[in-house]
Formats: C-alpha cells, sequence, structure tokens
C-alpha cells in the first residue's frame, strides 16, 4: 500500500510542540522514517549547545511517526504511545540541523521498539533513542486515518 506523506503530516501537524520546535517529516517509508529540525537559537541552552530536550523532541516525533504508520496502512490498529524512552547523547552538533532516523527492531500486536538516529547535517552521531511503544485499542473515531 503506497503512504501518504501529506496524510501523515496533516495528523502530526496537531503535535503543536513538535510543530513550535520546527520539526518536518521528511521522508515516510515502511522500514525507516526521517524527520529533521533547523537548528535556532531556541534551541541551545545556557551553555550554547543543542538543549537535549530538543534532541529528545526530533527522536520523539520520529518514533511517533514510525510506530504509527499502520494507522495510515488501513491497519486496524490504535495509535501507538511511547511506554518507555531511553536517549544517549554522544556528542555535541556543530552542523545547523539535526536530523532523525527511525527504525523498527521489533513489531508486535501491541508492543514495538525503536532505534532513532540522531546525526547533524555534517553526518556526525549526535544521539541515538531506543523508544518502546504501546498501541491502543482501536477508537472508531481514529478509523477514518487508514
Amino acid at each position: 500500500m503506497e503512504i501518504d506523506i501529506n496524510k501523515i503530516r496533516d495528523f502530526f501537524s496537531a503535535d503543536r510542540y513538535a510543530r513550535a520546535s520546527g520539526i518536518v517529516i521528511d521522508e515516510v517509508q515502511e522500514d525507516r522514517v526521517l524527520c529533521s529540525m533547523e537548528l535556532q537559537d531556541m534551541h541551545r541552552n545556557a551553555g550554547g549547545a543543542v538543549q537535549g530536550g530538543a534532541i529528545f523532541t526530533l527522536a520523539d516525533l520520529a518514533f511517533a511517526v514510525h510506530s504509527n504508520l499502520n494507522m495510515f496502512l488501513g491497519a486496524a490498529a490504535g495509535i501507538t504511545v511511547g511506554q518507555s524512552c531511553y536517549i544517549s547523547f554522544f556528542k555535541s552538533s556543530r552542523g545547523k540541523r539535526l536530523i532523525a532516523e527511525s527504525a523498527c527492531l521489533s513489531k508486535g500486536k501491541t508492543m514495538s521498539v525503536y532505534r532513532i538516529s540522531i546525526r547533524d547535517d555534517l553526518g556526525v552521531l549526535i544521539a541515538e533513542m531506543l523508544g518502546n511503544g504501546f498501541t491502543t485499542a482501536k477508537e472508531e473515531k481514529r478509523g477514518s486515518l487508514g
């Protein structure tokens, strides 16, 4: 089934925090999702580095898009929410843009695990997040997404 990225972008435009952070959904495929964020002053901490919360927010949106992809492919699934997430920070970015790439490690009926790698536009690995998702029961109001 073909993925309608505009339908996905429209749905996630309701994520006001990610939208205010300037995060863009760049690419959606069944085996990977790419999201990016142009770095601005608001993303910097007191020391001038990219704030960990900004990096986490980027990773979290890539995780949300990828773990909820089945809703857009017509599966009878509810929304997937983060059950637990673990992030490791490796380097401070010297780039102007961060890119999050999500890969599914395991997907069951209700439990899923994704690895999200965050690199800057210079190719440097900045952080990795491991996200565990829980898929809720399908609600009728979400039935129109697929």
